[in-house]
């Protein structure tokens, strides 16, 4: 299995509830760069209420970062309330499916 994007946002904050029932999407997996913080390592604006959301209307998530420092990806995570994986080693697919269990999006 190999995921090309099918639509490109500016951001996560542009992922609606709408847009997510209307595409039967249950769950989303998440990197930490350049999508939950930008290049200052500050969340975008939003985000927290944006997963939060998304919670409250059973969508699950899970951070997914190729990133191998665990103390940038726990503390995104923590901020979040979401479960992570790091150093995944991307486009791999072990992890990707890792990710989908501890997110339980089956």
């Amino acid at each position: 299995m190999i995921f090309y994007p099918k639509k490109y946002l500016n951001n996560i904050l542009e992922i609606t509830k709408d847009f997510l029932k209307e595409n039967n999407i249950k769950g989303l997996i998440l990197d930490i760069d350049n999508t939950l913080i930008d290049y200052d390592k500050n969340i975008l604006e939003g985000t927290k209420e944006w997963c939060d959301e998304n919670k409250a209307n059973g969508i699950k998530m899970c951070i997914l970062s190729n990133t191998n420092k665990l103390e940038k990806v726990e503390k995104v995570a923590k901020k979040l309330d979401l479960p992570y994986l790091y150093f995944a080693h991307k486009p791999f697919k072990k992890r990707i499916y890792e990710s989908k269990r501890v997110a339980t999006i089956i």
